[in-house]
């Protein structure tokens, strides 16, 4: 297993800012996510991590061994990790046996050793009958599984995961979930997973780095994250959740206030620290925060769209046109125009 640390970690490309002052600590045994959207930069610190891009500025530690530095690069062969890629990365030419074989022939070890690791870990996925066959011959699932497999034969100390399921089916990425939660808890090594999934990261991690613009704006639980965001770009991104503007009526306890949004006074969960009254903040509210009621807040329907188990309905505030909100119910959405009223049960004052 390994820990990892990356101190003020930047990489430039072209003049442009990839990463910008990266400062993460990781666990020995963590399983975290590192979610954003395309262009975040995610993915180009997870080849940092890997040893494929050396930093502009800054370090990274696997466990005490300093791994990058300005000056200083360890290779990828000499990091002890291994690596799950969208596109699988396994040899067309070479049997499943061989493939999961492979890392360790380069290593030459003892031939009894081999056969050893690579059945044990075929057992553990599951491919022990498919060994002879070749990658075309296999599934999509079958093929993230030799992947794993190989991985696993390996025993690295750390293994970074590239949007591993990006080229599955709904159905298949559900299943291959369990997989690698179950992976983990056998290795029990660190694993980090790149993926702009919310669900995939939410299902899987310990921790979520949130990261935007070459920057992680949030490092948290997947419940701190969702529940508890620290800004207004975190909140948005997280759960498509909306941020409403409001003023403070009221200080209940260090943890819930009175917040008044377009004229209706709501309580609200905040940091444990006093707001006074008067003052303008930002509130964080999902969509299944929001209920359709005979009170509350004046709205106009807009849209309602069927997601199969329920509607999302998209409100105009009467109060202010620019403010809108979406509410999730089981009852189909009312008549486009009709005004609806709507409470708010929970939110987070950012």
């Amino acid at each position: 297993m390994a820990s990892i640390k990356i101190n003020s970690v930047s990489k430039i490309f072209d003049n442009v800012a990839a990463l910008k002052d990266i400062n993460l600590e990781f666990i020995d045994g963590e399983f975290i996510s590192l979610l954003g959207p395309s262009g975040c930069g995610k993915t180009t610190l997870l080849r940092i991590l890997a040893g494929f891009e050396e930093v502009s500025d800054g370090e990274v530690f696997i466990g005490k061994e300093l791994v990058s530095s300005k000056s200083f690069h360890v290779l990828p062969e000499k990091r002890n990790i291994g690596m799950v890629f969208q596109a699988y990365a396994l040899w067309p030419h070479m049997s499943v046996w061989e493939n999961v074989a492979f890392g360790l022939k380069i290593q030459k070890n003892d031939k009894k050793l081999i056969k050893k690791k690579v059945e044990e870990a075929l057992e553990v996925v599951g491919l022990m009958e498919y060994q002879k066959r070749k990658p075309s011959e296999l599934s999509g699932g079958q093929k993230q599984r030799v992947a794993l497999a190989r991985c696993m034969a390996m025993e690295p100390s750390l293994i970074l995961f590239d949007e591993p399921l990006a080229n599955l089916d709904l159905n298949l990425r559900e299943s291959m979930l369990e997989e690698f939660k179950n992976f983990h808890k056998r290795l029990k090594c660190t694993m980090i997973y790149v993926t702009h999934d919310q669900g995939e990261a939410m299902a899987l991690s310990d921790r979520i780095a949130v990261m935007g613009n070459g920057t992680v704006m949030q490092l948290g639980t997947p419940q701190e994250i969702y529940h508890k965001p620290v800004s207004e770009e975190v909140a948005k991104f997280v759960g498509r959740g909306m941020v409403v503007d409001g003023v403070v009526t009221k200080n209940i306890t260090d943890q819930q206030a009175e917040v008044m949004i377009l004229g209706e006074n709501f309580i609200f969960r905040q940091h444990k620290t006093y707001l006074n009254t008067g003052d303008s903040v930002k509130v964080s509210i999902k969509s299944e925060d929001l209920r359709i009621s005979s009170k509350g807040i004046a709205t106009k329907v807009i849209s309602g769209i069927y997601q199969g188990n329920s509607w999302s309905i998209l409100l105009e505030s009467i109060n202010d046109q620019t403010t809108m909100l979406k509410v999730n119910s089981f009852d189909a959405p009312p008549k486009e125009t009709e005004v609806v009223y709507i409470e708010i049960k929970d939110g987070w004052i950012i």
